[in-house]
């Protein structure tokens, strides 16, 4: 059975970091591309980053470069989004999904694309 669990949101002042982790059962994370999504209230759901497999190549909404960086040690089967310099407008509710098909520049935020989702973290940036 396919589950994803995310952990680390929290409380978190303005210019502070956090790190989220996606942590993965009933499969490996090696052959699948992962992504974290976000979905503040009365707002849709948006794509945050994305990591394909087998090449490892990243993907980041410009809302978040250079502050967010994800990454994924199979080892220990986990995807985590690095989280630093937070600012308000990033408090949501964050969900990792899992596509069993093949991403790139133009399909990694698309949420109808990913196959199976974590029930998610809520992260808020406040003072």
């Amino acid at each position: 059975q396919v589950q994803l669990v995310e952990s680390g949101g929290g409380l978190v002042q303005p210019g502070g970091s956090l790190r989220l982790s996606c942590a993965a059962s009933g499969f490996s994370l090696n052959y699948y591309a992962i992504a974290w999504f976000r979905q503040a209230p009365g707002k849709e759901r948006e794509g945050v980053s994305s990591i394909s497999s087998p090449d490892g190549n990243t993907y980041y909404a410009d809302s978040v470069k250079g502050r967010f960086t994800i990454s994924r040690d199979n080892a220990k089967n986990t995807v985590y989004l690095q989280m630093n310099s937070l600012k308000p407008e990033d408090t949501a509710a964050y969900y990792c999904a899992l596509m069993t098909g093949f991403i790139d520049h133009t399909t990694w935020y698309l949420s109808r694309a990913y196959n199976y989702w974590g029930q998610g973290t809520q992260v808020t940036v406040s003072s």
